[in-house]
């Protein structure tokens, strides 16, 4: 019994040490002082501790925004590709000017 409890006095020391039971008691105090309490306490915990994470709809736009945004950086660097070959066309490279 008394390996059960030195056990959990080590694991309150830790919790204590990494501000967790500081953390915890400022969302319940949060809770508690709420005028209006939510429906959903757990989400309210959630939010305040900051593991909610984002909505699903804006996790859809992030994506479909992403996926924009990468079909763009593609062609822009084609274009550059082929921007660069039109110019080596007309300028001599480098090594060709420095040669004459």
């Amino acid at each position: 019994m008394a390996h059960y409890r030195s056990k959990r006095e080590q694991f309150r020391r830790y919790l204590e040490k990494c501000g967790v039971l500081d953390t915890l008691t400022s969302v319940l105090v949060a809770l508690y002082e709420e005028a209006d309490k939510p429906s959903n306490a757990l989400d309210f915990i959630k939010l305040h501790l900051g593991a909610a994470g984002p909505e699903p709809a804006d996790t859809e736009a992030l994506r479909m925004e992403l996926s924009d945004l990468q079909q763009k950086c593609n062609m822009l660097m084609e274009e550059n590709k082929e921007l660069r070959n039109r110019l080596m066309q007309y300028e001599p490279a480098p090594d060709e000017g420095a040669a004459e």
